[in-house]
C-alpha cells in the first residue's frame, strides 16, 4: 500500500518473525492472538533489549520498533487485536551520521580504472557501465540493476526514467561517457538481451547480482587505495557531494537523487562545509567589513 521496496518489506517481515520467535521463548509456548492482546510494555522492551544483546545497532532496533507499531496498528484496524502498549515505547536515539563520499580523484579512478580487463572482457565492460551509472547519474545499485534492456540510453535518448523508493519516479540525465560505456557493454555481451529483460547480466546469463558489484569495489580498495567506506552507494554520495561542490542547487540534487524530502538531501551540506563558507563569504553583506 505504501509502495515500499521489496528489501524494506523483507526487513519488516524479518522483524515480525524475530518478535514472534522471541515471544515463544518468553511465554514458553507459541504465541496466540490472546497473548498479543495482553502484552505489557515490558515485554516489548525485553524484545528490544534482546536484539541489542544480539548485536543489533540502534538503527535496526528503531526499525524493529517501527515495524511492531505498524503491525499492531494493522491488527487494530482489522479488528483482530487491540493493544497499544507498543506505542508508548521510546524510540532509541540514532547516532547522527553523514555520507562518506569519495574524493573526485578516487571516484574517477573507480569508474575509469577499477573494472579489470575492460578493454577486452565483456565482464569488465559491464562493470564499467554499471559504475559509470552510479557515479554519473547518482543511481542506487538496485535502480541500475533493475534497468531493462529496452531502457538502455543511447545518443538519441540521454535520459533515464527511474522508479525509486516509494514508487517515486524521476528523470535523470546520462553522460555521453556513460552512454558509450553501456553501448560498448551491449556490443560485447555474449548473451541476447531481451527488451523486457535485465540490461545487466551475470556471467551465466542471469540477472546481475548487486553482490558482484559490491565485491568488485571491495577488491578495488586495496588496488586503488580506497577507504573502507568505499561501496557502490558511496558513488551515489560522491555524485551528490561533487555536484553540490560545483554549485548545484539542493533542490536540483534532491530531484536527481529522488529524495522525497529536502531534509534528506541537506545532509550533503554537512559534507561540503568549505563550499558553504565560500557562499557565505560571497553573499553576506558584512563579510567584507
Amino acid at each position: 500500500i505504501r509502495g515500499y521496496s521489496p528489501h524494506t518489506l523483507a526487513a519488516y517481515e524479518r522483524d515480525v518473525r524475530q518478535f514472534l520467535v522471541f515471544l515463544q521463548g518468553h511465554l514458553r509456548h507459541p504465541p496466540v492472538l490472546a497473548d498479543l492482546q495482553q502484552l505489557p510494555p515490558k515485554t516489548f522492551r525485553a524484545f528490544l533489549s534482546a536484539r541489542r544483546k544480539q548485536g543489533a545497532e540502534s538503527r535496526s532496533i528503531a526499525r524493529a520498533l517501527s515495524t511492531l507499531r505498524m503491525f499492531f496498528r494493522w491488527l487494530e484496524e482489522q479488528e483482530i487485536v487491540r493493544n497499544r502498549a507498543v506505542l508508548g515505547i521510546a524510540t532509541p536515539k540514532i547516532p547522527h551520521s553523514i555520507p562518506k563520499p569519495l574524493t573526485k580523484a578516487k571516484a574517477l579512478r573507480v569508474v575509469e580504472e577499477g573494472p579489470l580487463a575492460a578493454d577486452a572482457d565483456w565482464i569488465g565492460a559491464r562493470d564499467a557501465a554499471v559504475l559509470s551509472l552510479l557515479y554519473g547519474s547518482g543511481l542506487r545499485i538496485s535502480e541500475a540493476l533493475d534497468l531493462c534492456a529496452k531502457d538502455a540510453p543511447n545518443p538519441l535518448r540521454d535520459v533515464l526514467r527511474i522508479t525509486g523508493k516509494g514508487n517515486k519516479e524521476r528523470v535523470v540525465p546520462v553522460l555521453p561517457v556513460t552512454i558509450a560505456a553501456i553501448t560498448r557493454y551491449v556490443g560485447l555481451c555474449p548473451y541476447p538481451l531481451e527488451p523486457d529483460g535485465p540490461l545487466f547480466l551475470g556471467a551465466k546469463g542471469g540477472p546481475l547480482s548487486p553482490r558482484i558489484i559490491q565485491l568488485l569495489i571491495e577488491r578495488m580498495r586495496g588496488a586503488l587505495g580506497l577507504p573502507d567506506t568505499a561501496t557502490p552507494h558511496a558513488l551515489r554520495h560522491s555524485f551528490a557531494t561533487h555536484l553540490l561542490g560545483a554549485g548545484a542547487d539542493l533542490r536540483q540534487i534532491q530531484e536527481l537523487l529522488g529524495h522525497a524530502s529536502l531534509s534528506t538531501t541537506q545532509v550533503y551540506t554537512e559534507v561540503d562545509r568549505d563550499r558553504l563558507l565560500k557562499v557565505y563569504d560571497a553573499a553576506h553583506p558584512r563579510t567584507g567589513s
